[in-house]
């Protein structure tokens, strides 16, 4: 049963033709990208006879599913060392809330971590991911505000791998993408942890809200840049969030989402699935 984008296809067209310029404004306004869009009506166009809306639905969710590349190895900690994972993105996406959801999938899966309060700069945010640790018994590394990410970072690693903690979860400051002196710092944050292991950070994953839209290709492309994107964390897809900007990134930049967050709970953030999200959540 076609859901979301494709319920609304297929509402829309339901007893008639397919209207070709109708078709691409809705693709269009699911955010799936102008290259994306582009694919699946050329390959509409290649199919013969009149175009109804169950055989549309069917050729985009398999356009979909190409441009979706293949899955991750499972996420497993390191033989010796902390595996350490930025956690970035701009302001109000749920960046330190996604962070505090990912220690609690790694530890209902016996993994030990440590929280990094990285974000120094918006007021409350230690507090915030302080909650967080209190709620869900992770202890949380903390600085002054005003302070340093990078040298948190670095001390945090340290204590990490004092204590033989396998993961490290670093929330980072949120930061515009346009803003060069706060993409330089997130340069150095990944520096800084490489000094401690030339492969760290291991992960670094970018927090993309559902409803922000095109614009949220623009954000990867720029943090792809200074940071090196491992994945994208969907968020807010209980709201109006379509999760097309997950097609759009993964088309035309080739970065996996790896988690969606579907809820405020813990509990709410679940790995990545291909099929299920096109068939369920698109």
């Amino acid at each position: 049963m076609a859901s979301g984008f494709f319920r609304s296809l297929v509402e829309k067209f339901r007893g008639r033709p397919v209207d070709w310029e109708e078709l691409e404004e809705m693709l269009l306004r699911a955010d799936l990208g102008v290259p994306m869009t582009i694919k699946i009506l050329e390959a509409l166009r290649e199919r013969p006879g009149t175009l109804d809306a169950d055989s549309a639905v069917s050729v985009a969710k398999e356009e979909i599913l190409r441009v979706f590349p293949p899955p991750p190895p499972p996420l497993r900690p390191l033989p010796a060392l902390p595996k350490a994972i930025l956690v970035v993105g701009v302001n109000g996406t749920g960046k330190t809330t996604s962070t505090a959801k990912f220690a609690s999938w790694l530890t209902k899966k016996k993994y030990s971590c440590l929280l990094v309060a990285g974000d120094t700069f918006r007021a409350a945010a230690i507090e915030q991911l302080e909650s967080w640790g209190n709620r869900l018994h992770v202890e949380v590394v903390k600085g002054q505000y005003g302070g340093d990410p990078a040298a948190l970072c670095y001390d945090a690693w340290s204590s990490a791998k004092r204590r033989n903690i396998e993961f490290l979860l670093c929330d980072t400051a949120g930061r515009l993408h346009t803003k060069d002196n706060l993409m330089q710092e997130l340069s150095k944050v990944k520096r800084t942890l490489a000094k401690h292991d030339p492969q760290a950070p291991h992960e670094c994953l970018l927090v993309v809200d559902a409803t922000t839209g095109s614009n949220a290709v623009v954000q990867a492309r720029e943090f792809h840049a200074a940071a090196g994107l491992t994945g994208v964390i969907l968020t807010k897809l209980d709201g109006s969030g379509k999760g097309g900007v997950a097609v759009a990134i993964a088309a035309e930049l080739g970065i996996p989402t790896r988690f969606v967050g579907t809820g405020e709970q813990a509990e709410d953030f679940q790995e990545f699935q291909a099929e299920r999200f096109v068939n369920e959540l698109l």
